[in-house]
């Protein structure tokens, strides 16, 4: 046992979201399973790098630059300065500049005590502070109880010509002559686009010029570098037009309004010589999706000799505001770092932006990340932020942004550009393409034949650069597999070694896209590319192939559909209890302005991921705001989810995952008046954060009780109550009906009677399985028909078996009853796992003092859990765990957990935690009543690490068990020593909770 010096004193602390419960670690494990990684969605910088849904083993902190993110709200959340109900925040309000120097002064404080330097401060829609860290400086702010989460700063990456048509904006029944016209579609708002720039010359952004004297209906104009704007909400818009490499002041209009760029944590050293130190684009990416969401109207659009007509964003009449904190890379992406993109947040809604688009990656595994909590302070400030889903799709749990508080989109497809393989035995195969050239029939070749023998047969077979052999290829259609290596890098490969054409065929499921190839191509789906291969392999050196233009199958391609690289739900951050993503919209060949000389010189150009859609998203919410200025971000997309519609399937069936689409597609052709609202604001929002495991002073709730436009339940046993409140938006009545395949639902009211608008009905959803299978999902919708038809979608997850969190015994020898409730009529099979022995530390600590007691894991560990039990209990004992190389904690590397609430004791899980030295930190937060040091035991157990011992049984098993019937079972153990502590656990067949077993053999 290692102990401090006494006296030694510490600040309260938050607990962490690394202790997590040992029931989201099996769900997340068992049900969820491993997510799959998409093979590149896109032709590059389109293709947002995906993450793993499982938790990392630990938190490690090396010294580097550093997010800190503290618990004291910033100013668009602080009570005092945060936005009047309809009202947006205004960063130039009173008592802003006074309560931002008071969050800084305390940044600096702590800084100061630590003795480091604040380099950046976050005060508007964050409060914290970027800094260089050491080691134990990042460790020492990551178990302060000032500190929501430090978190080091890394590399992000970025994740229409008739989507208008295809939204139904267009036409004399269209939505923009609903809103008075194309040109009036969002008239007044201000879009902030945080991506990679934007290049000013293209015509989607071109305008009047702006000068000192204002004119237009929203009157902007230009001092300086500094731009302003009166918008339609009354509020001031203040921007900069940031000059910088080949970027000047006249690069900005009465479209581009304001133009930034965050370079201090990517670092010039990262740049490469073609992009920018300005605004300006250097990828394509920033252009392309500040063009959909409100890019002009564009008549006549041609590229690469196809003639597309006239192409526009979604919100033409709006104005654009580029936070260019993404920067281009050689291999073609766009890449920035947290830090720059939290600044640009926090400066869009200094300037005073009404929506954020941000089509850039984010963790699948948590909510509590820097850019992610900043987004809480915008929307509290009125800003409405669409984010994209991500491209890791189609596997479970590959959902980015799973916050309530912003808007997570969906890709889909709109259109299909298509043309036709017709193999030489006559097989037709119909795949996306761009290309007006056929090809009459032609030698056929499979690439991972045709190789130089520069690469391995894996990266010839995908047509790697360099790997061709023109000897072979020349005159042929070349067949490369999809995945790895850009997909318009492939037939660039093709056209040097000679070829005359492309089949790209995908070999797991993922979309079809037509891009701008060098050489006519087809990209064919993973169900037909067997038959091509299977051809090549019975054709042998006779193969041949020509290409027709058209679909010549007769049947016409559903849309829209789902795209296969968009990330899926269920989200892994949430245990399940909140449906991710929220609403699709177009993100599959998607046809809008990008940057020409990254864009081989095209001024429009087709691109795919849910980079795409999140900006028809974002555009979409422009529009609306120009319609309802008072309207809440919350309230925009509650009308767009629920007025949403079903994708279709392959076969042209409405689509039933919802995991996939979220509420649908979005539906602007009744999004402007849905009828009802479903609201949540800043309390729900706390609530749900401290449910995560941090201390915000509001009372938990689970993310199933945020009253959001969907519902979702991981683990319902027998039933479940959900419970929505409904804000009328007019006078009406709705009818309630409720259909979840597999559930008989019930709801508290037949109706919703609605007297006036603003008026708010709670209804309770009762679900009840009926002949759900156990441990898979059902889907459904929540419908009210009245005035409006309004949906929401439901997603619900039957269970085995209600059972005890934990149980407890005795003796060396002896058995516990379980009590359990069935969730299923049948045989009910449970496994065990354990007994293991506690390696156990007791002490006494004067209030304000700590500990540091140092165990050890074993190799094959499954579950390490960390128990503090404190004898009295009126004190309060926290804990936090380090992964060390020894017991001296000079040695310690890494923050493994932390469990740190107002509770006597604490307790804290670690799944498969590394085998090694862990220092366990005692902290006696409060003294009892009497006021004497503070008695505690720690125990720790190692599951899987250490021999199992005790002969761990279950009498009966399996256990016979009856729907909402109530029985037990026992659990028996012998031959365990005495003065000892034991730690096993019991798991449920079909359910992914579990029930920890704790046996005492001390007097």
């Amino acid at each position: 046992m290692l102990v401090s010096e006494p006296g030694a004193q510490r600040a309260r602390r938050l607990p962490a979201a690394l202790a997590l419960a040992i029931a989201a670690l099996l769900a997340l494990t068992a049900a969820l399973g491993a997510p799959a990684l998409a093979d590149d969605p896109g032709p590059g910088a389109d293709d947002g790098e995906g993450r793993s849904a499982t938790k990392a083993d630990l938190q490690r902190f090396k010294a580097g630059r550093y997010i800190v993110m503290l618990a004291a709200p910033p100013a668009s959340t602080y009570s005092k300065t945060r936005a009047k109900p309809g009202k947006q925040f205004d960063a130039r309000g009173a008592g802003v500049a006074s309560y931002s120097r008071t969050l800084k002064t305390r940044h600096d404080t702590i800084a100061r005590d630590l003795g480091f330097d604040v380099d950046r401060h976050f005060t508007i829609a964050a409060n914290g502070f970027v800094a260089d860290l050491t080691a134990k400086q990042a460790t020492e702010l990551a178990t302060d109880r000032r500190v929501l989460i430090v978190q080091k700063d890394s590399l992000v990456y970025a994740d229409t010509w008739n989507t208008p048509d295809f939204l139904g904006l267009t036409g004399r029944n269209g939505v923009w002559q609903r809103v008075g016209g194309q040109e009036k579609a969002g008239d007044g708002i201000v879009v902030g686009v945080i991506d990679s720039g934007i290049w000013p010359e293209s015509r989607s952004f071109s305008g009047a010029p702006l000068t000192s004297k204002p004119k237009g209906r929203w009157k902007a104009k230009r001092s300086g570098t500094i731009t302003s704007m009166r918008k339609s909400d009354g509020n001031l818009f203040r921007g900069e037009c940031e000059v910088g490499e080949e970027f000047t002041v006249g690069a900005c209009n009465h479209k581009l309004i304001s133009a930034r760029y965050f370079l201090d944590g990517y670092g010039e050293h990262r740049t490469i010589e073609e992009d920018y130190i300005s605004p300006r684009d250097g990828n394509g990416h920033g252009t392309h999706t500040a063009s959909t969401a409100a890019g002009n109207n564009v008549a006549d659009v041609s590229t690469e000799g196809v003639d597309f007509g006239t192409v526009s964003g979604m919100a033409p009449g709006a104005k654009i505001a580029s936070y260019k904190a993404l920067w281009a890379t050689a291999d073609g992406r766009a890449s920035g770092t947290t830090r720059d993109l939290v600044a640009a947040i926090e400066q869009a809604v200094t300037d005073g932006v009404d929506v954020i688009n941000y089509s850039i990656s984010g963790p699948t595994d948590t909510v509590l990340e820097a850019a992610e909590i900043a987004f809480e302070g915008a929307a509290e400030a009125g800003v409405f932020v669409a984010a994209s889903a991500g491209n890791s799709g189609p596997g479970a749990s590959t959902v980015a942004h799973n916050s309530p508080w912003v808007t997570t989109v969906a890709a889909s497809t709109h259109t299909s550009f298509e043309n036709t393989v017709v193999l030489g035995d006559g097989q037709q195969i119909v795949g996306a393409s761009i290309s007006r050239t056929a090809l009459p029939n032609t030698p056929l070749v499979d690439a991972a034949d045709a190789g130089n023998g520069s690469m391995s047969d894996a990266d010839t077979s995908l047509c790697a650069s360099g790997s061709l052999d023109p000897a072979t290829v020349a005159g042929t259609i070349v067949v490369c597999r999809r995945g790895v290596y850009d997909r318009v890098a492939k037939s660039a490969e093709v056209e040097r070694a000679g070829g005359a054409g492309m089949i790209l065929a995908n070999v797991t499921e993922g979309s079809l896209d037509a891009d701008f190839h060098a050489v006519p191509t087809i990209h064919v789906s993973h169900t037909d590319s067997p038959a091509v291969y299977d051809y090549l392999d019975s054709a042998g050196a006779a193969a041949t192939a020509r290409f027709e233009l058209g679909n010549l199958s007769g049947e016409e391609t559903p849309v829209p559909q789902i795209a296969g690289f968009s990330s899926r739900g269920p989200a892994a951050s949430d245990e399940s209890d909140l449906l991710k993503p929220d609403i699709a919209a177009p993100g599959v060949s998607v046809l809008a302005a990008v940057a020409p000389p990254s864009s081989d010189g095209r001024d429009y150009d087709l691109a795919s991921g849910t980079s795409m859609s999140a900006p028809h998203i974002a555009g979409l919410a422009a529009i609306v705001q120009g319609v309802h200025p008072r309207w809440t971000p919350m309230h925009i997309k509650s009308a767009m989810m629920t007025t949403a519609t079903d994708l279709k399937d392959a076969a042209g069936a409405p689509s039933q995952d919802l995991f996939a689409q979220g509420a649908g597609h979005v539906n602007p052709k009744s999004f402007l008046d849905p009828g009802l609202f479903l609201l949540s604001d800043w309390e729900q929002w706390y609530g749900y954060i401290s449910g995560l495991g941090l201390d915000t002073g509001v009372p938990a709730i689970e993310p199933n009780a945020v009253n959001l436009p969907s519902l979702a339940e991981g683990h319902v046993m027998t039933e479940t109550t959900l419970t929505r409140t409904f804000t009328a938006a007019r006078k009406g009545i709705w009818r309630v009906s409720v259909d979840v395949p597999g559930f008989s639902s019930t709801s508290s009211r037949a109706v919703v009677r609605a007297s006036r608008a603003g008026q708010e009905i709670p209804v309770a959803f009762t679900f009840q399985r009926t002949s759900a299978p156990l441990s898979q999902w059902a889907f459904g919708h929540i419908t009210m028909t009245g005035p409006t038809k309004v949906r929401l979608p439901v997603a619900l997850r039957p269970v085995s078996v209600k059972a005890p969190t934990s149980v407890s015994g005795t003796g060396t020898a002896g058995s516990t009853n379980v009590p359990i409730t069935g969730g299923f009529t049948g045989d009910l099979q449970v496994s065990t796992a354990g007994l293991v022995k506690g390696q156990v530390a007791e002490g006494a600590l004067p209030e304000g003092d700590y500990a540091l007691e140092c165990v050890t894991i074993g190799a094959g560990n499954d579950l390490a859990q960390f128990d503090l039990v404190a004898p009295d209990s009126t004190s309060d004992l926290d804990m936090f765990v380090y992964a060390a190389e020894s017991c001296d904690p000079n040695t310690i590397y890494a923050v493994a957990g932390e469990a740190a609430t107002p509770s006597p004791g604490e307790t804290f899980s670690l799944e498969n935690a590394p085998a090694g030295t862990y220092i366990v930190e005692v902290d006696a937060f409060a003294a009892g009543q009497q006021g004497e040091p503070v008695p505690y035991s720690l125990r720790v157990y190692d599951l899987g690490g250490t021999p199992s011992v005790g002969g761990l049984a279950v009498d009966p098993n399996p256990v016979p068990v009856t729907t909402g019937g109530d029985t037990s079972f026992d659990v028996s153990w012998s031959g365990l020593e005495a003065e000892s502590h034991y730690f096993g656990l019991l798991g449920y067949d079909g359910a992914p909770n579990s029930t920890y077993v704790y046996v005492d053999t001390t007097p």
